[in-house]
């Protein structure tokens, strides 16, 4: 039989409930999301600038960013939600790159509505595009993904340039523009968040990332708000960022890391992690963290 569209599968997720979607800047770490029991992985195009040792400010290539979508949808075998920018361009561009998304595995992408070069959704000093131009670019991708199950969500980052109010607006337009899922970034508040579901009823995505806007709101409550997905694009960057800063202090300091080995993943575990056994021929498929009944 042939396996369910990546698309299909996380609509199925959304109408069981909300979806809980971490962060993976690469395959291994997508691989410990899929062993830890989730159902559902995101890339961020932030992390993955920032593991190229670049800003978040759209540096990233469509041909660089498909690469970490195969290798991240290969290795966890998961509904991979990937951050598409602006779309790397105009229309035409955001055309090849939803067919270049789905090519790669992705499940769905989003789109924004800020002036490339874009900026980190938590910060100041972002510019927006016309509403109707980014509309006329949703429309364009709806209409020429692959197939109708890939799930195309439209960002906005209207919240923190103009107001809370054109963010709705917004959002109501590109959802009939043919966006699946809305995803209102750099809300302030839970009262925010529930006025805009109540205000752009439909599938919605609920960014929770640290040192931002967003105070820390549990995946629970964005379920209680209504928000079919909830993302943690960079959390697992910052926890490894942060003792690897650690470690190499260490380091520095004491000429070696041996006060830091109970901290570390010991060689079975990822040995474990990547199903494999020494001098036995690895096999990719065989017990793979991702692959469900």
């Amino acid at each position: 039989m042939t396996p369910p569209h990546p698309g299909r599968r996380l609509r199925d997720l959304m109408a069981r409930g909300t979806v809980v979607c971490p962060g993976a800047f690469n395959a291994l770490v997508a691989r410990a999301v899929a062993r830890a029991g989730f159902e559902a992985v995101y890339i961020s195009g932030g992390a993955t600038a920032n593991v190229a040792g670049y800003p978040d400010i759209g540096l990233i290539t469509l041909t660089e960013m498909c690469r970490t979508i195969r290798e991240i949808a290969d290795a966890s075998r998961l509904p991979v939600i990937a951050d598409a920018d602006t779309g790397y361009g105009e229309v035409e561009c955001c055309v090849r790159t939803v067919v270049e998304y789905e090519r790669a595995g992705a499940a769905a992408l989003h789109l924004e509505d800020q002036v490339f070069p874009k900026r980190c959704g938590h910060l100041d000093g972002k510019a927006l595009i016309p509403a109707a131009d980014m509309a006329d670019k949703l429309r364009a991708m709806a209409t020429h993904r692959t197939t109708p199950d890939f799930v195309i969500i439209a960002r906005t980052d209207a919240r923190s340039v103009t107001s809370l109010e054109d963010a709705i607006v917004r959002a109501n337009l590109y959802r009939s523009a043919g966006a699946d899922v809305i995803f209102p970034e750099g809300l302030q508040s839970e009262e925010e968040f529930a006025r805009f579901a109540r205000e752009s009823p439909g599938p919605l995505l609920a960014n929770m990332t640290e040192f931002g806007k967003t105070p820390d709101i549990p995946a629970q409550r964005f379920a209680d708000l209504g928000y079919a997905l909830v993302i943690y694009p960079l959390s697992m960057m910052r926890l490894a960022m942060g003792h690897i800063e650690r470690g190499l202090r260490t380091l520095r300091q004491d000429g070696t890391v041996r006060a830091l080995l109970p901290e570390m993943q010991a060689r079975t575990a990822l040995y474990d992690l990547l199903d494999y056994t020494p001098g036995v021929q690895w096999n990719l498929r065989a017990g793979h963290p991702g692959d469900r009944d």
